[in-house]
């Protein structure tokens, strides 16, 4: 089975083929699919922005889409940068200037509490929907560290492990992480969607 991925993130498609290919399914990007969507995410949660997503791609290459929208969640900043943690700041800034902007705004705040949040919507061109959220909780870096992942991965530091998400192998981190997290939650739903046990 082919799911499109509607990202251009190669990130994400990395992580996805690796947590996906256990049950058989062949990620691949808009570029193999053939399609080069631009969705406006005008959604209020993650779930909506995902299904945005996975619909218009679906709907542009025939093909089932999976989509994820995630963030990084920050109890001291009444859960922001949240459904705008990819545009926060403004288009100007790449993942680096993200992470230095939300580093200076906690300048002074103890409480360092934050989550990833991970949504997952797959949409068939059928109309039908699967979909799954996971998450990880961890507290925010006073620097960033590691030199792997991407996005706010430097700065989100895991406390059992020690480590921040950019110091992890691709194994440990899709062991925790939310989109890991997600993902197994996915498969089990897919799984159910196709084995038609949810009908």
């Amino acid at each position: 089975m082919k799911l499109v991925l509607a990202s251009k993130n190669p990130g994400k498609l990395r992580e996805m083929r690796e947590i996906l290919q256990g049950l058989g399914i062949e990620v691949i990007s808009e570029t193999e699919a053939g399609v080069d969507v631009e969705v406006e995410e005008t959604g209020s949660t993650f779930a909506e922005n995902a299904c945005l997503k996975a619909g218009a791609v679906a709907k542009a290459s025939d093909l089932p889409a999976i989509a994820d929208d995630s963030g990084l969640c920050v109890d001291a900043l009444n859960g922001a940068p949240g459904v705008y943690s990819a545009r926060y700041g403004g288009e100007g800034l790449d993942d680096v200037g993200r992470y230095r902007l939300l580093l200076e705004n906690m300048r002074g705040m103890l409480d360092r509490r934050c989550r990833f949040v991970s949504a997952i919507c797959c949409c068939f061109p059928n109309g039908d929907r699967v979909e799954a959220e996971g998450e990880c909780r961890g507290t925010l870096a006073y620097a960033p560290k590691g030199e792997d992942g991407f996005g706010y991965d430097p700065i989100f530091f895991v406390p059992g492990l020690k480590k921040t998400f950019a110091q992890l192998t691709p194994e440990e981190k899709n062991a925790i992480s939310h989109r890991g997290v997600a993902l197994r939650n996915f498969k089990v739903e897919l799984e159910n969607y196709l084995n038609g046990t949810d009908q």
